[in-house]
């Protein structure tokens, strides 16, 4: 199957062994996405990226986040106030780190995509989806 093909229809690529998402995914996203890992501050493509559009799953395709829910929250990570549906994003208990947070991973492939915290904007929903960028691919509304 081509890479193409791969990218155009992503869920009949799942469930992927670990040899198969390490052959698919560059390191930086293969330790965030399957290893639980977690991108510098600040440093992440999408942190202050303004463009409208929809953020995807860098791992299955899935659309997890609109711009439209997106919102500067100074962490230096994108941020998010609520996903584009309850159907895309499951959220776990992480106990890891000698800490209590709140894990999100998309529902389609259970890849990691960052934590939710009860710390949004109160004119909205009050949660801050803090997600790392290595997590998500961007397309512009134009390009969906």
């Amino acid at each position: 199957m081509s890479e193409q093909s791969k990218t155009e229809n992503p869920e009949q690529n799942l469930p992927k062994s670990d040899d198969e998402w390490r052959e698919n995914l560059d390191a930086e996203r293969y330790h965030v996405l399957r290893e639980k890992g977690t991108e510098r501050a600040f440093t992440g493509k999408y942190w202050d990226l303004k463009d409208d559009g929809m953020y995807h799953c860098a791992a299955c395709g899935e659309a997890l986040f609109s711009s439209d829910t997106k919102y500067d929250s100074g962490s230096g990570w994108p941020s998010f106030d609520q996903p584009v549906s309850g159907e895309s994003v499951g959220e776990i208990s992480d106990h890891s780190h000698g800490m209590i947070r709140t894990e999100v991973v998309c529902k389609k492939c259970q890849s990691h995509l960052g934590h939710v915290f009860p710390d949004g904007p109160q004119e909205t929903t009050g949660l801050r989806y803090c997600i790392n960028s290595a997590s998500l691919d961007f397309k512009k509304s134009d390009d969906d």
